[in-house]
């Protein structure tokens, strides 16, 4: 059972106010969280997830990558890319989205310049289908 909303009074300690305030701010940072930051990539199956997951065995990215599901992705020079839509960062600096993951693949060394991931002539189109696959993987 709920009690009513009562007020705090005039003479309450300052502590208490910061208590409260804390108790507001975490309330509602924690109001709509999600599992993961790439909560808005399209679905397993759709069309551009499995044109990603083509481009991705096509540019042989799996030279270097680990890849679930792409042929022949076994490579261990680059990070396994498993469950790579739960990660909350690309390269360990740029924040997980599928924008900022399109734009990683198509030129890496434009957003950590001394990154070792070459850019391979990946189309913005492509970047973003590929993206898509990487998204469903969690």
């Amino acid at each position: 059972m709920m009690r009513p909303f009562k007020p705090l009074a005039h003479g309450t300690s300052r502590t208490a106010w910061q208590g409260l305030v804390l108790a507001i701010f975490l309330g509602l940072g924690c109001t709509g969280c999600d599992a993961g930051p790439a909560n808005n990539s399209p679905a397993p199956g759709t069309p551009s997830v499995q044109q990603g997951q083509r481009l991705l065995a096509q540019y042989q990215c799996g030279s270097c990558h680990a890849i679930p599901d792409v042929p022949a992705a076994r490579g261990i020079r680059g990070p396994s890319l498993e469950a790579f839509g739960k990660r909350s960062y690309i390269a360990g600096r740029i924040p997980n989205t599928p924008e900022a993951l399109a734009r990683w693949i198509v030129a890496p060394a434009a957003l950590v310049p001394d990154t070792t991931m070459p850019s391979m002539g990946v189309s913005p189109a492509e970047a973003h289908a590929m993206a898509a696959y990487l998204g469903t993987l969690r």
